[in-house]
């Protein structure tokens, strides 16, 4: 008799790669695995449960979208900053547990990152293709100019950083984190072997996300013409967590099917995490994201879906 074989099952768990180690989101917990330079994996768990996360408002179509791009801030930075902490107590030969920052120093940060994102992938564009305003009449054609050179810049930051040493290990880490997801989304045992037969590249990847709100915002800034410089500043920042929402449901979309369109617009941020942020990981890096994705793990399958 054939046995018939389980559906894969498309997860909305998700994670992010932190200073040699993982966090892993899912639906009730965050789960942060580190390694520390003894070989011991630190292991830390966070609930998920705040006003966002049980208001029915923050999960209808395009809120959530906003929503989850700025808890998803918050939570990397967190992420982040525990692994930063634990890594600069061993150096500084510390027994004590690192100190976690405050809540105020988190949204700070994450306001201070916003800023920056601000000027580097919107002020910036739109002060260089001023220039070509008394060559290029066009406004559709100046937008398009403005989110190539947004992508340009994008993709520049992210090749550059790509060089650090450091980061490349992180990197390593974020190809652990694919492929551990992967492995539980085809529903085999979580082992390291298992694991390591899986791409290190997802269709679901924040960096994904990220591509495709810039390819968005050239196709909603457009509907907006291009008008004086503090206007046009203004309408960007204002219409940012538009593009959030409209980017979030598009890449939900995506995420649920594996047909050949789906397949062609998520080629394009595959291919960014091909040559830019993701690497082959070795065994102890699949360990530890292992170790991060059985912390926010289930019984209940369905809670998890994408």
């Amino acid at each position: 008799m054939e046995i018939k074989r389980r559906a894969k099952h498309m997860t909305s768990i998700g994670g992010q790669a932190i200073i040699e180690g993982v966090m892993m989101r899912g639906p009730e917990n965050i789960g942060i695995a580190v390694r520390k330079s003894n070989g011991e994996i630190e292991k830390k768990v966070d609930i998920v449960d705040n006003f966002f996360s049980r208001s029915r408002f923050f999960k209808l179509p395009f809120i959530r979208g906003v929503k989850s791009l700025i808890e998803s801030m918050v939570i990397g930075t967190k992420a982040l900053m525990f692994s930063a902490d634990l890594m600069e107590e061993e150096d500084l030969e510390d027994k004590d547990a690192p100190k976690e920052k405050s809540d105020i120093y988190i949204y700070l940060t994450v306001l201070f990152s916003l800023m920056a994102s601000i000027v580097i992938f919107m002020i910036i564009p739109t002060a260089i293709t001023s220039l070509f305003k008394k060559s290029i009449d066009n406004s559709i054609l100046l937008n398009l100019v403005e989110g190539l050179i947004r992508v340009i810049i994008f993709l520049a930051y992210l090749i550059g950083i790509s060089k650090i040493k450091d980061i490349r290990r992180t990197f390593e880490y974020h190809g652990a984190e694919h492929k551990t997801i992967h492995c539980y989304e085809n529903r085999e045992e979580l082992t390291v072997e298992n694991v390591k037969k899986y791409p290190i590249l997802h269709p679901r990847c924040g960096t994904s996300f990220l591509f495709m709100v810039m390819i968005i915002s050239i196709i909603v800034f457009s509907f907006f013409g291009w008008p004086n410089p503090i206007v046009r500043i203004i309408t960007r920042i204002l219409l940012f967590p538009v593009i959030g929402g409209i980017s979030y449901e598009i890449n939900k979309i995506i995420g649920r099917s594996d047909g050949a369109f789906a397949r062609a617009v998520s080629y394009p941020g595959l291919m960014l995490q091909k040559y830019a942020t993701t690497l082959e990981p070795d065994d102890e890096q699949i360990e530890v994201a292992i170790e991060a994705l059985e912390l926010v793990l289930v019984e209940d399958e369905d809670a998890d879906k994408w």
